[in-house]
């Protein structure tokens, strides 16, 4: 039997689901340790982070400086802002990592699967062919082939 090892998914598992006072998407751009908080650009009005919890290697969102819980809120600066930054997010994933295609989208609201629900965000996924393979489906499980840190030293080279 083989064994998989994603350690940092246990914080993610076992960390309280509490309503916080505070928004991480606010919190974490305004602290001058980008590389522990894996904030690999900042821009004007929008910024890029490494996800912690990533559903694939190299999964990064995009987000917005301004809190808001709704895409639709959004002014079209931001808009263009956010646009960009996913653009150029997508560059530095095919320079750093070469992925076949991409997944990319937001989900709005507890129901759309959001898990940050209060301040809205774009997920871009690098995807492979075989990256998923069966094991989501008969081993209930994803495998992370490389730990988050790394990715983040590799991404921020390319960014």
């Amino acid at each position: 039997m083989k064994v998989l090892w994603a350690p940092w998914r246990m914080d993610f598992i076992l960390r309280a689901r509490e309503k916080s006072a505070s928004c991480i998407f606010c919190d974490l751009p305004k602290e001058k340790k980008s590389a522990r908080n894996l904030v690999l650009h900042k821009g004007k009005r929008a910024f890029v982070i490494l996800n912690r919890y990533p559903y694939s290697n190299g999964h990064l969102m995009v987000v917005p400086s301004r809190h808001l819980a709704l895409v639709e809120g959004l002014n079209a600066v931001e808009h263009a802002e956010l646009g960009l930054l996913v653009g150029r997010s997508i560059k530095a994933l095919k320079k750093a990592f070469n992925p076949g295609g991409f997944n990319i989208g937001l989900n709005m609201g507890r129901v759309a699967g959001a898990g940050i629900e209060d301040h809205v965000h774009y997920h871009v996924v690098p995807r492979w062919v075989g990256d998923a393979s069966f094991m989501p489906v008969i081993g209930n499980a994803r495998v992370i082939p490389e730990a988050v840190k790394e990715t983040y030293r590799k991404l921020l080279k390319v960014f």
